[in-house]
């Protein structure tokens, strides 16, 4: 997942080898890679949810020297104590339209990560804390909400709590939308990724594709939701329920709009909703 321009600290930047990069999406969509970096750094550490940020040498406009974007670990921390650590990234390679010209400019983080080759050294900053915290009592329940690259978080997660957990309890619900133009990073078709780790009694996912033309990810994303109203309202009416919204800001008002709709109003969502962030069950990481 990509994130807005911040404040760059290249205090704790460190070099990251790319150890393989991997093209997730069909030939004839969108281009999706995941790319796995090595950290030979001794003193990095992460955890599921994490952020990394990848800074592009420049010279960049207005005479900026690096270019800095952070993307999510799509991969759970590493068990044992190797030297060397590795992590996952999503990226798709990204293009802008120029509003006013019509000229089409290449993103400049997703196309200097989707072009770069076995062997080369990538400048990271991070790892940066994540707002996603895996309940410690394997009984809660999750329900997992997003877009785009931006579920990566929840793909780290998936992975931990079936694999270093022993096992999940409470039932895991994802809930993603995407366009046509763009395989399912998540359920991708070439490499089966839930196959190798999800539990069917507890884990149930939830997705839509969108082919109509100016439609976008979180149009699927309402699809599945109202689809599906009935599942979402009995987690959110159990205690034990915690929610992750994570991608594009307007996938946090699908879901909004869509639970309104089915609870009764938009006060009584509000008011489920503030419930949910006073008892620390509400979590989120969004972008634009």
């Amino acid at each position: 997942m990509a994130e807005t321009i911040e404040e760059i600290n290249t205090d704790n930047a460190c070099d990251a080898i790319v150890k393989s990069t991997t093209r997730i999406s069909p030939d004839s969509t969108d281009e999706v890679r995941q790319l796995v970096l090595q950290i030979e750094d001794p003193a990095f550490r992460y955890a599921a949810g994490q952020s990394i940020g990848v800074l592009v040498p420049g010279p960049h406009e207005f005479g900026n020297e690096f270019h800095h974007r952070r993307y999510s670990i799509a991969n759970p921390a590493q068990a044992g104590n190797n030297e060397a650590a590795e992590l996952e990234i999503l990226v798709k390679r990204c293009f802008y339209l120029d509003e006013i010209s019509g000229e089409r400019y290449p993103g400049i983080a997703s196309n200097y990560l989707c072009n770069a080759k076995p062997g080369d050294k990538i400048r990271i900053t991070g790892p940066y804390r994540s707002p996603f915290k895996v309940p410690s009592d394997n009984q809660c329940n999750l329900l997992m909400i997003g877009t785009g690259t931006g579920v990566a978080p929840f793909r780290a997660f998936t992975q931990q709590i079936y694999d270093q957990h022993g096992g999940w309890k409470g039932d895991v619900r994802l809930f993603y939308g995407d366009q046509g133009g763009m395989n399912l990073l998540y359920l991708n078709d070439k490499q089966d990724d839930l196959g190798h780790y999800y539990d069917d009694a507890s884990f149930k996912a939830f997705s839509a594709l969108i082919d109509r033309p100016l439609a976008d990810a979180t149009d699927g994303l309402e699809q599945s939701l109202a689809a599906h109203t009935e599942e979402c309202l009995r987690l959110l009416r159990d205690p034990k329920t915690y929610v992750f919204l994570a991608g594009q800001e307007k996938a946090a008002a699908v879901f909004a709009k869509v639970m309104a709709e089915a609870i009764g109003s938009e006060d009584e969502w509000k008011a489920v909703k503030k419930q949910l962030i006073s008892e620390d069950r509400w979590a989120e990481l969004l972008y634009h």
